[in-house]
């Protein structure tokens, strides 16, 4: 075998399109770009989303605010403390999520936010725990073994608006004060 003789394997190696080369290239006329319309012109560009002129899909979408539970402002994000992790704790301590933070269970922010604690695992002593939320097979398991459950208060939003036939109420009580 020499050097010379070395080909690519069949079907390898297929040659260019040569394009816009006469009728003689099979490629003739047209060039392969159909009859017209703005892609057969130098420089076409389409969108992708371009729909043919019909509106484009993201322009049909209804466009809505704060769907369901995905916008952030609105979410309640709770960090998960499960019992097996209170067995660290003394005896009859007053477990806070201060407490957790300065333990290592979560991040100090985490802390500061919303806290709750799972029923996983099984709790040996008393311990009185301070959380946003409990599950039930938690809450029973804290007080079967002696302990204490003190809920954290979650801020509640007073609404702003008023219903129209409660304003009409409010100067005709007034008015009978006076």
């Amino acid at each position: 075998m020499k050097l010379s003789d070395l080909r690519p394997a069949p079907g390898s190696h297929k040659p260019d399109r040569r394009i816009g080369r006469g009728h003689g290239s099979g490629r003739g006329k047209t060039a392969g770009r159909g009859t017209k319309g703005q892609k057969a012109r130098t420089g076409a560009k389409i969108h992708r989303a371009f729909n043919g002129g019909q509106t484009r899909l993201s322009k049909r979408l209804p466009f809505l605010r704060g769907l369901g539970n995905s916008n952030y402002a609105f979410r309640k994000d709770y960090t998960i403390v499960n019992l097996d992790a209170l067995e660290r704790f003394e005896v009859g301590s007053l477990v806070t999520p201060a407490e957790f933070a300065a333990v290592g269970l979560m991040s100090k922010t985490e802390s500061q936010g919303l806290v709750k604690i799972l029923g996983d695992g099984e709790l040996d002593h008393a311990l009185t725990v301070r959380a946003h939320k409990f599950s039930a097979s938690a809450r029973e398991k804290i007080e079967a073994s002696g302990g204490t459950i003190e809920l954290i208060p979650t801020k509640v939003h007073k609404k702003t608006k008023r219903r129209k036939d409660e304003a009409k109420k409010a100067p005709a009580t007034q008015d009978a004060n006076e």
